[in-house]
């Protein structure tokens, strides 16, 4: 079994920083790519950023410049760096990752969310 913890969210008044972590655990051959997506009530849950195993990185257009995503591949662990927040980024956010479980099998897994409300 994978499984995928989140923390580090809160409560963050407008401007400030949070960071994000991701820790993965369980029977991981390798991790492919690392994504973090949120869902603000109301709303449908969208991708915010995306690492993948090169390191290479996308954003979404609404965080660029404010939002660092990375991770750790020896520990495991994924990264959202969280600057100049807007009350806009108040959401529920979810690590995702596209796991290698055996050499060729590639499943997709979600953590159970951690929330992030920025005060205004």
């Amino acid at each position: 079994q994978v499984q995928l913890v989140e923390s580090g969210g809160g409560l963050v008044q407008a401007g400030g920083s949070l960071r994000l972590s991701c820790a993965a655990s369980g029977s991981i051959f390798s991790i492919n790519a690392m994504n973090w997506y949120r869902q603000a009530s109301g709303k449908q849950r969208e991708l915010v950023a995306t690492i993948v195993s090169s390191g290479s990185t996308n954003y979404a257009d609404s965080v660029k410049g404010r939002f660092t995503i990375s991770r750790d591949n020896a520990k495991k662990m994924g990264y959202l760096q969280m600057n100049s927040l807007k009350p806009e980024d108040t959401a529920v956010y979810y690590c995702n990752a596209k796991i290698f479980t055996g050499p060729i099998t590639l499943r997709d897994y979600w953590g159970q969310g951690t929330q992030v409300t920025v005060s205004s």
